[in-house]
């Protein structure tokens, strides 16, 4: 997940990851955050492993707030179910095309 975080000096890039495994947690986890060339390689990682991206500035603000491996408080469930639905319509569509048109 991504958000741009602007000021009147610089414009800031901010990036957040969040894993969700249910056989490990109950919720999902922050597992990186950074500004700038961290959050430029956050992203660059998550599009080399083909992981979706979703832009929230105002989410990853908030998110970025959290420490390293803090799972997500209650506070935010509705806003990080909302992300993980795009992230599991994304891979699912993903899926089909990739069945469709013979891609592995």
């Amino acid at each position: 997940m991504r958000g741009k975080r602007r000021s009147k000096e610089q414009k800031r890039e901010q990036a957040v990851a969040l894993r969700y495994e249910p056989s490990e947690h109950e919720v999902p986890i922050l597992v990186a955050k950074g500004k700038g060339l961290v959050a430029r390689n956050i992203i660059d990682k998550a599009k080399e492993h083909g992981i979706p991206i979703q832009e929230d500035a105002s989410l990853v603000e908030v998110l970025s707030k959290l420490e390293l491996n803090q799972q997500i408080p209650l506070e935010l469930y509705q806003l990080v179910a909302e992300v993980l639905s795009f992230v599991y319509r994304t891979d699912r569509k993903a899926k089909e095309w990739s069945q469709a048109n013979d891609v592995w």
